[in-house]
């Protein structure tokens, strides 16, 4: 699999780090989601969805601005409300 460009900003580096999210599974979901949508109010924000397998199948999202060349990841979490979904 190709190395995934992106950004993180310094929000996003310091909560992946604090939430001991790898930097391979940013990348991961962000090359292949199991579900993207768009934010609800910020129409430059995309939020990727993808299972972790390493962290018992959790859903990890992603949000970042995808109109930003390479894309910047705002936040990373594993999100609690998609337990059994991507």
């Amino acid at each position: 699999m190709g190395e995934y460009q992106y950004e993180l900003t310094a929000h996003a580096a310091a909560v992946i780090a604090e939430r001991g999210i790898e930097l391979d599974w940013v990348g991961r979901v962000l090359r292949a989601p199991d579900r993207v949508h768009a934010h609800r109010s910020e129409p430059t924000l995309t939020h990727a969805l993808g299972r972790i397998e390493e962290r018992g199948q959790r859903v990890l999202r992603v949000v970042y601005n995808a109109s930003a060349s390479p894309p910047r990841v705002v936040t990373a979490y594993f999100d609690r409300r998609q337990r059994g979904e991507p």
